[in-house]
């Protein structure tokens, strides 16, 4: 999952004259008694596009005042969220947006104050992978009363959204150490993976990018993702670190280094109320099967007898029943021998 703060962007303007036909409606029954319920509970809203048939009632916070999707008349679709802060203290709103990530139809989130005029437009989300994902922007909403995902086509690629207010506190972090991301992401136990852009030594650890972009990769040697580095002598240890798109949270990514299979990564799972787990059931099969639609941080220990001293090979491809995915983020880490290293000599007796 990406998180991005949303630029903002002053505009005169106002909202288009040519929006059409509505599909949701405009008011939404509370979610618990206003009175006893937290005053920033969070919102979950289910923006697929159903028959009337197969749609189910939803229930918000009183803070959602109404959803709405119409059409601008120039090929894109709008959904509209009317939201009011439930109190003076949250002024920050946290959106996460879950949608299919298909490169020609990236949605953006647009903010709008009472008097129709943009005061803030996110930038196309995600990186058009074209798998299912989902996208971050953290919004100030002091004088706005109307957010929009605007995305091209019939927004039958947006799934849903997920609000809640943010609040603040003052933070310390260590001041000899790279400074990493706090936390805002609800449900994660883990900061967004930055790789660096140059190979740096820590402590006698080194490590080094091997690509910093999304890699395309299927289940086979064919399509997997292939990197290669190189290491002047033998490591102690070496962990191969990445993100890893809509995996299968039961079917992790596999590694090969040097044409060995090393085994299975290990994926680092958010909570299970996260929204982002999607579940499907197979006919004749018992249990559900979940995907995570986002990105997951993903992590290998590769032993140091697959490495060799020159350039090494490092495949990873997607897990067994996933039919694709992506990476991003890949770096290693390689462990080496130094003055202070903590270690124990055992003799044998």
């Amino acid at each position: 999952m990406v998180l991005r703060l949303a630029a903002l962007m002053w505009l005169v303007g106002a909202t288009s004259s040519a929006l059409a036909q509505e599909a949701f409606s405009n008011g939404l029954p509370p979610n618990g008694d206003a009175e006893t319920g937290p005053p920033s509970e969070s919102a979950w809203i289910d923006l697929r596009q159903q028959s009337a048939g197969n749609s189910h009632p939803q229930s918000a916070p009183d803070w959602v005042e109404g959803v709405n999707m119409t059409a601008d008349g120039a090929g894109k679709t709008i959904f509209r969220l009317r939201v009011s802060a439930p109190s003076t203290d949250v002024q920050v709103m946290f959106v996460r947006l879950f949608f299919d990530d298909d490169e020609k139809a990236r949605p953006e989130i647009v903010a709008w104050d009472e008097s129709g005029t943009q005061v803030i437009r996110s930038g196309a989300l995600g990186s058009g992978i074209g798998l299912p994902s989902s996208d971050s922007v953290i919004i100030p909403m002091k004088g706005i009363s109307t957010v929009d995902v605007e995305v091209p086509g019939d927004g039958k690629n947006i799934r849903a959204a997920y609000l809640d207010w943010m609040t603040s506190s003052e933070v310390v972090h260590p001041a000899n150490t790279e400074h990493r991301d706090i936390i805002p992401e609800p449900f994660s136990s883990m900061p967004p993976l930055h790789s660096p852009d140059r190979d740096k030594e820590n402590f006698g650890t080194v490590t080094a990018t091997l690509a910093n972009e999304a890699v395309s990769m299927g289940p086979d040697f064919e399509h997997g993702a292939t990197f290669q580095f190189g290491i002047e002598s033998a490591p102690l240890m070496a962990l191969l670190t990445f993100e890893v798109a809509s995996p299968w949270v039961d079917s992790p990514p596999e590694v090969f280094v040097n044409g060995n299979d090393v085994g299975p990564a290990n994926l680092t799972l958010p909570e299970l109320a996260d929204p982002g787990y999607r579940g499907e059931v197979e006919s004749l099969m018992k249990e559900m099967h979940f995907q995570y639609t986002g990105w997951l941080r993903a992590q290998k220990l590769v032993p140091v007898s697959s490495l060799k001293v020159g350039t090494n090979d490092v495949m990873v491809v997607a897990g067994p029943g996933t039919p694709a995915s992506a990476i991003r983020g890949t770096q290693v880490q390689l462990k080496y021998p130094w003055e202070k290293l903590d270690y124990l000599l055992k003799t044998s007796q």
